[in-house]
């Protein structure tokens, strides 16, 4: 099943189980499409190239949050996964909180801007993370 925004349920259901004082890192698995779909007047753009402007454009509102990406790369293939599943991006991003991460999707400026990735992606996985304490 393709999934590109997260539900409000799926929100909600992430914001209960995450402790409010730890930072979260977002696994985030992207698949693009081979032309962006945009809903508005957009130019015509492939679905790397949108998500290329979506990764610029949001980059003052994961920053003005205090997070940052701390890893980005592609996939090369999978060892333990479905046939016919990959990966056209991977990233790392940390965030301070899940408050700053629910600050961020729901700033004026970055609802501007998720129109790009919303065009770009085909099929997406976005997974909040904890780091182990010792």
């Amino acid at each position: 099943m393709e999934a590109i925004n997260p539900t409000h349920e799926q929100l909600q259901k992430v914001l209960a189980d995450t402790p409010k004082d730890q930072p979260v890192v977002m696994l985030n698995l992207l698949r693009f499409r081979d032309r962006a779909n945009y809903t508005d007047e957009s130019p015509e753009r492939s679905g790397w190239e949108a998500y290329t402007l979506y990764m610029q454009e949001a980059a003052a509102c994961v920053k003005a949050v205090g997070a940052e990406v701390i890893w980005s790369g592609h996939s090369v293939g999978s060892l333990i996964a479905p046939p016919d599943e990959s990966w056209d991006q991977v990233l790392l991003v940390r965030y301070p909180s899940i408050d700053a991460f629910m600050a961020m999707i729901e700033s004026p400026d970055y609802k501007g801007v998720v129109k790009h990735r919303t065009a770009a992606v085909q099929d997406s996985r976005l997974v909040a993370n904890l780091e182990d304490r010792a």
